[in-house]
């Protein structure tokens, strides 16, 4: 395979996420042609200097990498498949979908990719709007290693932890493995610091003493700090998280394997869905024991 030098890039999706990410982008020097369902909600990013596109297939046309960021597994496929980014790209071009999605799609799309001489990485990231915002995202990529290899230098523009995990769907897999971890460590942050208050401790120094012992991770030491300001708003939905969640036990029961803290996490993000908290952030999970 010959490597082809990527100066402009087709990105799919201006929300929380991959605003910041379009953003590094064009200051590293890329030439972004974006689309958005919601074009108003790109406006900013055109007036920086991205080119809109009327449509997914609009902008994979002309674009030597086509990064996607949407919400769900069925958003990934109908922008890829259904005369979509895969039918629209340029021969030879490098397709990256760094959506949080199904790694059985993501081995579809690695086959229809190939099929048509496409080459295709999933890339899903870790580290919310703040790493989005920073250039600072964990990407964990599936595919093929020297297509891995020759991207890297626009992975790096969006993060700083960049690892190859594997064939195609490992990416994706490896990102079911960090949103589990994230699932149960959700609960007991919002718990700890629930505790706290009802113990009628200050929780600004509780939180100074925890979160640089054991107990200490990103999740405490940032989310914990918005649930304690009482800032709900959305580096990352509840209801992305669900539907992250959703597709773990998925594939978990798939394995025969039994993820109880998962699937009680998956009970409480649905709960607080349900009251109307699914366009929170994941933090609001705080407000389950805030009335209790």
């Amino acid at each position: 395979m010959v490597a082809m030098a990527v100066q402009t890039i087709g990105f799919v999706g201006t929300g929380v996420m991959g605003k910041g990410m379009i953003r590094n982008l064009i200051k590293a020097g890329y030439t972004l042609q974006i689309f958005n369902r919601t074009k108003s909600k790109a406006d900013d990013l055109i007036a920086e200097g991205a080119a809109w596109k009327s449509s997914p297939a609009e902008a994979a046309e002309g674009a030597d990498a086509v990064i996607t960021m949407v919400g769900y597994p069925k958003d990934v496929a109908s922008i890829y498949f259904d005369n979509g980014i895969i039918d629209h790209a340029e021969p030879g071009a490098y397709l990256i979908d760094m959506t949080t999605s199904s790694p059985q799609l993501a081995e579809k799309i690695y086959q229809a990719a190939a099929e048509k001489g496409l080459h295709a990485l999933d890339a899903p990231v870790s580290g919310g709007d703040v790493g989005a915002k920073n250039g600072s995202l964990s990407i964990m990529i599936g595919g093929d290693p020297e297509v891995a290899e020759t991207l890297a230098p626009v992975f790096q523009v969006m993060g700083q932890k960049i690892v190859y995990q594997g064939k195609a769907g490992s990416g994706q897999h490896t990102k079911m493995a960090n949103q589990i971890a994230i699932a149960s460590n959700m609960i007991g942050v919002a718990e700890a610091l629930s505790y706290a208050k009802h113990a009628g401790l200050d929780t600004d120094k509780v939180m100074e003493s925890i979160e640089t012992g054991a107990a200490g991770s990103w999740s405490l030491s940032h989310l914990g700090r918005r649930m304690l300001k009482g800032d709900f708003a959305p580096g990352f939905y509840i209801k992305h998280l669900i539907k992250d969640e959703r597709i773990a036990l998925k594939s978990a029961k798939a394995m025969g394997l039994d993820t109880p803290g998962l699937a009680l996490s998956e009970k409480i993000y649905n709960e607080l869905a349900e009251k109307g908290e699914e366009n929170s952030g994941t933090q609001a999970i705080y407000k389950k024991y805030l009335s209790e």
